[in-house]
């Protein structure tokens, strides 16, 4: 398949059918099938929801809010029927607007899910272009380098960023990402707002539950 019908496969997995499954706050309410689970990471208010709605093309999908830390559970979409793979939006990590002690239980129901979910096939961890990783992101990757879980540096809001400044923001994750045992090589750059690196993203997902 060339790269141009590979990007149209990938485009109409995502166009088909996706449907909220469920919100999970245990490991025992997940699913317990083998559909292959393609799960987002990063600090709160780093756009996870938002390009969860770009990459399925739907407006509100998946929650949008500018206060931080408002997921607070892991949210299941299946795309496709039947589901093909399943979307996972893991809470925000880092600052966030919540109690203490909800905070923590939920960032321990994260190490758990990481841990022990087989069919997990890769995280995507979302950094803010304009900032870089922070030391949020850098211990969730250390997370994700001692489960043996692969991961995947995804900028957001390159349109924030002036055309000067997007290569160098690139060139920083693939820096950090080179210190990361279990990160991809690869560092996907995006916008939802100007739906800069979408198809791109679609057809490294894609990729994921076909080979």
């Amino acid at each position: 398949m060339n790269d141009a019908n590979a990007v149209r496969a990938a485009n109409q997995l995502f166009s088909g059918p996706v449907e909220f499954l469920k919100a999970a706050v245990e490991l025992d309410g997940l699913p317990t099938d083998e559909v292959p689970e393609l799960a987002f990471a990063g600090r709160s208010n780093v756009g996870k929801s938002s390009l969860v709605n770009a990459i399925t093309g739907r407006n509100s999908l998946a929650r949008t809010s500018n206060t931080p830390g408002r997921t607070q559970q892991l949210i299941l979409f299946d795309v496709a029927v039947p589901p093909r793979l399943r979307l996972v939006d893991m809470p925000g990590y880092g600052f966030a607007k919540a109690p203490r002690e909800e905070v923590e239980l939920w960032t321990r129901l994260v190490r758990r899910y990481l841990r022990g979910r087989a069919q997990l096939k890769r995280v995507l961890v979302l950094i803010d272009s304009r900032h870089g990783a922070k030391e949020s992101d850098e211990d969730m990757m250390k997370l994700l380098d001692e489960a043996a879980v692969s991961y995947q540096l995804v900028l957001t809001k390159m349109d924030k960023l002036s055309n000067a400044a997007q290569p160098k923001a690139i060139e920083a994750a693939e820096l950090v990402g080179r210190a990361h045992t279990a990160a991809h090589p690869d560092i996907l750059a995006t916008s939802t707002l100007k739906n800069w690196g979408i198809d791109e993203l679609r057809l490294t997902m894609a990729g994921l539950i076909t080979s």
